[in-house]
């Protein structure tokens, strides 16, 4: 296996960062920088990636989790709080969250230990659309679905064009679903914030064309092979 896609599939960069960091000299193979990333990495060689020895995955995972509210989108947390990775236990391979959604919200959360998938799926360059559903207090005018629309101010960065559409206004809420392609932290609650309106609710719904449809809070499903092949395709 090469080098590049051993450090890949240990979950530590996609191919190209790995590249760079073999290049940069930061990764060891038997105690011994090396600089060539098209290395054939043998069965009883010890890589070092910035010291830390790894461990390549026997196979490539791909789940859906639909996160509950309350957990954090991290492998570990300094404080003691519940992580997403106490709900996929059972997974013998060591897998890592793609992305970050904040604890108060719920919904699809795509994680894998494939390196070159989670680069794809994070990098700017690719725009893989996030599907959300959002309960917002009070009215949601036309005005302010056509801010949304056009792109706001959210502090230090004007967020593209988003896809909007109310499903439900009610008396003191609103029912919406937006669809953007950036993924700035609480970017959701920021873009809501500059137009005035607070949010209640928060979930994520599609990751490109992988859906969280009927799955329940707190479990999770494999990832279908189309689903993982159109993540990989998405520009």
């Amino acid at each position: 296996m090469r080098l590049n896609k051993y450090i890949a599939m240990a979950g530590i960069a996609g191919r190209r960062k790995a590249d760079a960091l073999t290049e940069n000299g930061n990764v060891k193979v038997n105690g011994r920088v090396m600089l060539t990333p098209g290395y054939d990495v043998k069965d009883g060689d010890e890589v070092e990636v910035n010291g830390r020895l790894l461990a390549p995955e026997s196979r490539s995972v791909y789940i859906v989790l639909n996160k509950p509210k309350g957990y954090i989108t991290s492998t570990r947390d300094e404080k003691n709080r519940p992580t997403v990775m106490d709900l996929v236990c059972d997974i013998e391979e060591r897998i890592f969250p793609v992305g970050r959604l904040d604890a108060a919200t719920t919904g699809l959360l795509v994680m894998t230990n494939d390196g070159d998938l989670a680069y794809r799926m994070t990098h700017p360059r690719c725009e893989i659309y996030k599907t959300y559903r959002a309960k917002v207090f009070g009215v949601l005018s036309r005005e302010r679905v056509a801010k949304l629309r056009r792109g706001v101010d959210i502090g230090n960065f004007t967020t593209a064009p988003a896809e909007v559409e109310v499903v439900r206004q009610g008396a003191h809420s609103a029912l919406v679903e937006i669809r953007i392609r950036e993924g700035k932290n609480r970017q959701i609650r920021k873009m809501f914030a500059s137009v005035g309106n607070k949010v209640l609710e928060l979930e994520r719904i599609a990751v490109g064309d992988v859906r969280l449809g009927n799955l329940k809070q707190g479990h999770y499903r494999k990832m279908k092979r189309d689903e993982i092949i159109g993540l990989m395709r998405e520009q």
